[in-house]
């Protein structure tokens, strides 16, 4: 394979890589921002400049060739070594403006963030905050995010974390659900009640069986994995559910349950890439996040 290394540009790989990992052009596009034709003439390009077809078609979309998989990591080494380009030169940008990426749980974006990046615009307009509500680990190191919120300590190396504190969990249940259903005396009396679960995350489940609850999912009358979605189940009465007490606390005609049940509270962790920490504007922003987040939290 003869390869033209002067006329392999970075766009071409990128298109290589993103239709890789997706298999599909329109996904690429999507992940690229750009139209599928552009990339479907992107992967010709490249395939033209290497001299070899480094995709195979079918029905479902394309699968890498023989040679597309050998030229993977390599590509992936590539996207590597770009993205700690750019984190070492935005690190040593002195501007407090231009933008922040910051990724959180899409219950704490819904919830927690949206006075604190409201504050932060009124003390530094010049700065522009994407917000990337998720509930996967963006990576940092490859600029996915610049700052994230998070629920456990990142263990990524060049990633510098703080604690922030903890938020508080408890079961909860709207007035018009006990008014329906009465309320339970105690945690076991939850088998005869309806409860909102999570549909295929099993972290309630879980947790319930290991205070010694025999839960099961005919234990849920509602199952939902939107965490946004699953509070406002519980807020409209389809059962009795578990939450962070910062929001229910808020939440008018929503009554606590059970108390004294020992309930691992939810961390708070701050994450920023190394090479990111002392740039003026990220500083900004986690120091802000920070004085935010420390308001709901012990």
């Amino acid at each position: 394979m003869d390869i033209a290394l002067s006329s392999l540009n970075w766009s071409l790989v990128q298109a290589f890589l993103a239709v890789a990992e997706s298999g599909s052009l329109s996904d690429a596009a999507r992940t690229l921002g750009r139209s599928q034709p552009t990339v479907g003439r992107q992967i010709k390009q490249i395939e033209a400049t290497l001299q070899a077809e480094l995709f195979l078609r079918h029905s479902r979309g394309l699968a890498l060739s023989k040679t597309g998989m050998l030229l993977l990591e390599p590509a992936r080494d590539m996207l590597k070594a770009v993205k700690a380009l750019e984190l070492a030169a935005d690190g040593q940008s002195q501007r407090l403006d231009g933008t922040v990426r910051l990724t959180a749980s899409q219950f704490v974006a819904h919830h927690l963030l949206p006075p604190i990046l409201s504050q932060i615009r009124r003390d530094a307009p010049g700065i522009q905050i994407a917000l990337l509500p998720s509930d996967t680990s963006e990576n940092l190191l490859f600029r996915e995010a610049d700052i994230a919120v998070r629920m456990f300590r990142s263990e990524q190396l060049d990633i510098v974390t703080k604690k922030i504190g903890a938020i508080e969990l408890g079961v909860f249940a709207h007035e018009s659900y006990l008014a329906r259903r009465g309320t339970p005396e105690s945690p076991h009396e939850l088998a005869d009640h309806d409860m909102v679960g999570y549909h295929k995350n099993d972290q309630i489940i879980r947790g319930m069986r290991q205070m010694g609850l025999p839960a099961d999912e005919s234990w849920f009358g509602v199952q939902c994995d939107d965490q946004t979605t699953y509070w406002e189940l519980v807020r409209a009465g389809c059962g009795i559910g578990f939450s962070q007490t910062v929001l229910a606390n808020k939440t008018p005609n929503i009554v606590r349950l059970f108390r004294e049940l020992p309930l691992p509270p939810l961390p708070v962790w701050l994450a920023v890439p190394k090479a990111l920490q002392h740039t003026p504007r990220i500083r900004h922003v986690w120091e802000a996040l920070e004085a935010g987040l420390k308001q709901h939290v012990s």
